[in-house]
């Protein structure tokens, strides 16, 4: 295959050099990218270029210039969508992998500043084509010093011989000091390959063609080439191009690319890794020094140490001497000591170079550092005029001593470094997540899918985190381009093989002197603060777990149900005695890192204020993500950054949380779970984890589905699961005695216990290996619950549900009775009858008696109001519904006035809320015309003095309750025709039937039937005017 004459002209940027044999990823300016991803489009096999490094070409005009051909493996183009400030063009990066293949001569001269300008000027950016010729690597008149006594195959071998040895000590040094084992096994597999080289070079200078000694020779000249572009670093840029002096390294790996005769380049190599062995060795003994330091450090420490407990031995012989001489005088004094001797201890001066250790670990000029190093010196002070130990036995000691404690144990950032970002991708993570989500909880999709959103956007915040992080660092530092892009340059071929004998190493960047790096503060997620609002038993405290393992954070939780002091939130002053600091630095502490998760249960049960403060004043730093990263404990009082906590809130009503608490929250609602979800959650959660606490398996207990069925509709009626673990506890505990007693009988007939075949590993006393299905022990123990068998286990059901309700409802529909939709205080839903009945005054003079509506039930103020819009509306539009034969007319007022009263049964519940006007309508008109409503039909909304209805909460467990009640319509304001179609499940819409109605002739009409209620026609009234 015949080789290009001419090559595209690639400029590497200062200060990397391509040899052959050697890969390197380099940046490319937006120019030069576009200009080489033409190339690529333009060429159906990766494009080859000519890879020439940047030098002064205006130093020396006459010299030849050298590159690489280099094959481009692949070229990344920069992130897209940034904008630009004002049309001005963003400098963008491109990254191309080059692979070199062998050196190359320009044979026209190349200026890197004119083709820069070039570049920019054009429209069309397009590398520069340039002539080019090959070099020989065996040009033996150059190459040899034919006037030496030694003959040329003995240069040739020597050369050899000591490159040999010069690579292989460096490859052997930095394997030693390599702490990556990847890493030595590249240096060892070079190694290896150094050590297949032969030395032969006899007949190297016949010219009778390629020889064997030639092919030795040039294959080393191959390895230097390898070991000088792998091993030898790039350096750092300290000056210009045209200065070469300044960067020794680049000056060799330019001097060796220049160098294209095998022998020389041999030699030269030699040269530049016996000077780099010799630095690493250096470098070497200069960290052996810095590690005796330390260790005469310890050694000083450990001195010391024993120079404290000889001196408490002679204090004590001399209080025994003291008190042999003068008794009397010497009595106080020897308590004394004695007293302070036992304070002055081993474990408590371990303890207080725990705590310097840790306040040397803080950032220098921090607020934290200067705030511990002034309580420090305080107490150094009372330790110094006290004596050994004075310090600690005085209050203002103690009450300091416990402040440094408490201080040095939180998770400072400039001290706890946060965790890193995980190293999954986002898709990983996030089906993680759902998964995590799925195990723990079933159902309750809307939440999940929400909770799914907000740990997206912790993710993607973490990312973005660590990418600025990461350019903030390159920007101080300085590195260069090139090791920062070491991801880059180590990933595989575009063909999928793996590098083998290229080696990157970081080189350590010297530290700039007086100058020290800053440590940067996280920003943190200042997410949206969840707030799990829903009945009791709905997951939410397990919601805000599944969140934590989610992000492999720890989790804390505080319980806020009680709280009536703000110092609990906030600390305490360290004026009072026995101060200390408040829930959320306790829960920190705990967590031992700035970015865990925490939850604030039951934060609707916080006291109100008085004159302890407001608790719940003091939650709204805490959950504000603008003023958090300042949060004051009294007790600490050092600025607090809580950015990176992630804040969950439950509750289980809205109503007692202040409106500026509620303003920082996102809520998140969990309605409650249906019966088809609860007995899905008994299968898969409840059930085993009862049978676990039990000590029994899945073998001994088994429910049908009428059973479970049964328990979950007949003795529990909650939103929640708690009361359906708890019944299914008590049926798990009457099988486990049923399950002790069948073990006694079958010891007692059998006397032994038989094992189960299929495990005879197992020991015989273990109870859930005992063989069921042998015929004497089913007649002794029936692992399977029948329904039947529940009255006897759980007793009587407390509620009456399914046929037995629909039977008690169906007795006969009656004249003034109507059911309407209502939510029960635990969040669960369901149908309450509206009973109305005509109540005579007694009086038949007409003299305005009666008309009075009689409200009973426990009603609250709202539910009241209810009532007397209805009747309102009833009254007036008596006429048109055919109760009176005027519309002056009262219909409770006449020949024979009457009353109503109108009931909500059990009255020992508390009833309100704007949801009842619909049904007390409808019960007001079924009372006085005498029309009945179906008992399968349940209502629900809020009605306005004009007839409209208005929308109401609640949809979705209104709806559920009426699904268990067998209702077959349901009434319910248009408005809430999304909430149906959102919430309900489609199974549960298909068995019912929806009305939506707008006012409450359309209500009428859907509750009694078409043509029941005769609505007079509206006649056309003339108004008279003077």
């Amino acid at each position: 295959m015949s080789r290009p004459t001419k090559l595209a002209i690639l400029p590497l940027p200062y200060p990397i050099i391509l040899l052959p044999a050697s890969r390197v990823t380099v940046p490319l300016s937006a120019e030069v990218g576009e200009a080489l991803l033409a190339l690529f489009e333009a060429n159906d096999s990766l494009p080859v270029v000519a890879a020439v490094p940047a030098v002064d070409t205006s130093v020396n005009a006459s010299a030849v210039q050298y590159g690489t051909a280099a094959r481009v493996l692949r070229l990344v183009r920069p992130p897209l969508g940034r904008s630009s400030l004002e049309g001005e063009r963003q400098s963008q990066v491109y990254l191309a992998s080059l692979h070199g293949l062998t050196r190359v001569c320009l044979e026209e001269r190349y200026d890197h500043d004119k083709a820069t300008k070039m570049a920019l000027n054009s429209t069309a950016p397009k590398l520069l084509m340039r002539r080019i010729s090959y070099p020989s690597s065996f040009m033996l008149k150059d190459s040899v010093d034919f006037k030496s006594e030694i003959p040329v195959h003995v240069q040739a071998r020597e050369s050899i011989v000591k490159f040999k040895a010069a690579a292989l000590r460096v490859l052997q040094h930095m394997a030693q000091s390599s702490q990556q084992q990847a890493r030595k096994d590249a240096f060892y597999k070079i190694a290896a390959m150094l050590e297949e080289l032969k030395d032969d070079a006899e007949g190297l200078e016949l010219d009778d063609g390629r020889n064997s000694a030639r092919d030795n020779l040039d294959r080393a000249a191959w390895m230097a080439d390898v070991l000088v572009g792998s091993v030898l670093s790039q350096g750092v840029r300290t000056s210009s191009p045209g200065n070469e002096g300044e960067n020794e390294d680049w000056a060799d790996k330019l001097t060796l690319l220049s160098t294209s005769n095998s022998l020389p380049r041999l030699q030269l190599a030699t040269m530049i890794l016996t000077k780099l062995h010799t630095k690493l060795e250096v470098t070497s003994r200069i960290a052996n020094a810095v590690d005796e330091s330390l260790s005469k450090q310890q050694k000083e420490f450990f001195l010391r140490q024993q120079l404290r407990a000889i001196e408490k031995e002679l204090k004590e012989l001399q209080q025994t001497a003291s008190a042999s001489g003068n008794q009397n005088s010497s009595n106080g004094n020897a308590r004394h000591n004695g007293d302070l001797d036992l304070d002055s201890n081993e474990s408590d001066d371990t303890e207080l170079m725990d705590i310097r250790r840790k306040l040397e670990a803080m950032e220098p000029g921090s607020e934290e550092r200067k705030a511990g190093v002034r309580e420090w010196r305080r107490l150094k002070r009372l330790l110094g005029a006290g004596g050994a130990g004075g310090g600690g036995g005085s209050v203002e000691g103690g009450v300091i001593r416990g402040w440094l404690e408490w201080f040095t144990a939180l998770p400072w950032p400039s001290v706890t470094q946060s965790s890193p970002a995980s190293s999954k991708s986002t898709s990983a993570f996030l089906a993680e997540a759902r998964s995590q989500l799925d195990s723990d909880h079933y159902g309750l999709d809307k939440v999940k899918k929400r909770l799914i959103e907000y740990l997206a956007v912790v993710k993607l915040k973490e990312l973005a985190e660590l990418a600025e992080e990461r350019r903030l660092a390159l920007e101080v530092q300085k590195p260069d381009v090139s090791e920062a892009l070491e991801e880059v340059a180590a990933a595989p071929d575009s063909d999928g093989r793996e590098k083998e004998l290229q080696v990157v190493l970081r080189q350590a960047q010297p530290p700039i002197e007086n100058k020290p790096a800053r440590v940067r503060k996280s920003k943190g997620v200042k997410g949206p603060i969840l707030l799990f609002v829903g009945p009791p038993g709905t997951g939410k405290t397990s919601l805000g777990q599944s969140i934590a393992r989610a992000l492999g954070r720890p989790f804390q939780r505080i319980s806020l149900g009680g709280v009536r002091d703000e110092a609990e939130i906030r600390g305490h002053r360290r004026t009072y005695v026995a101060s200390g600091p408040g829930l959320i630095v306790q829960v920190l502490r705990k967590a031992g890192r700035p970015d865990f998760v925490c939850l604030l249960d039951e934060i609707d049960k916080l006291s109100a204020s008085n004159f302890h403060g407001d608790p719940g004043a003091a939650l709204l730093e805490v959950l504000d993500p603008e003023q958090n990263c300042n949060f004051n404990d009294h007790y600490i009082n050092v600025p607090i950054d809580l950015s990176q906590v992630l804040f969950i809130c439950t509750a289980n009503t809205l109503e007692t949380i202040s409106a500026p608490l509620l303003d920082r929250c996102e809520i998140v609602v969990l309605p409650g779970y249906t019966y088809d979800e609860k007995l899905h959650i008994a299968r898969r959660f409840l059930l085993p984890k009862q049978l676990k606490a039990n000590g029994l398996t899945e073998d001994h207990v088994k429910f049908t589905e009428e059973s479970l069925k049964a328990v979950a509709t007949r003795y529990t009626r909650e939103a929640g699961v708690r009361t359906l673990e708890r019944s299914i506890g008590s049926v798990v505990r009457f099988k486990a005695v049923e399950w002790a007693e069948c073990l006694d009988a079958i010891e007692a007939h059998e006397g032994k216990i038989v094992v189960n075949e299929a495990s005879p590993h197992l020991s015989s006393t273990n109870l859930s290996v005992i063989n069921l299905e042998h015929p004497s022990k089913t007649a002794l123990y029936e692992p399977l619950v029948q329904e039947s068998e529940l009255e006897a286990i759980l007793g009587i059901a407390r509620w009456e549900d399914g046929d037995e309700s629909l039977a008690e409802r169906n007795r006969g529909s009656r004249r003034g009775v109507v059911y309407g939709l209502v939510v029960m205080g635990q969040g669960e839903g369901g149908i309450l009858p509206v009973e109305t009945i005509v109540v005579p005054t007694g009086n038949k003079s007409g003299n305005g008696d009666g008309g009075r509506l009689r409200l009973t039930g426990s009603l609250g103020d709202v539910i009241k109001e209810s009532g007397e819009l209805a009747l309102s509306w009833v009254k007036t539009h008596a006429y048109d519904l055919g109760i009176t034969t005027s519309p002056f007319h009262d219909p409770l007022k006449g020949p024979n006035p009457i009353d109503i009263h109108l009931h909500l049964p059990a009255g020992a519940q508390k009833k309100d809320g704007p949801s009842a006007g619909v049904a007390m309508t409808c019960a007001l008109v079924s009372l006085l015309t005498g029309a009945c409503v179906p008992t399968d039909v349940a209502m629900t909304g809020e009605i306005t003095l004009r007839g409209r209805v208005t929308p109401v909460g609640g949809i979705k467990e209104k709806v559920l309750g009426a699904h268990r009640a067998q209702i077959r319509k349901v009434i319910l304001p248009y408005a809430n025709r999304k909430d149906v179609e959102h919430d309900v499940a489609p199974e549960i819409r298909n068995a019912m039937e929806f009305v939506f109605v707008r006012d409450l002739q359309e209500a009428l009409e859907a509750a009694f039937g078409k043509g029941v209620i005769g609505w007079r026609s509206q006649l056309n009234m003339v108004e008279s005017r003077l």
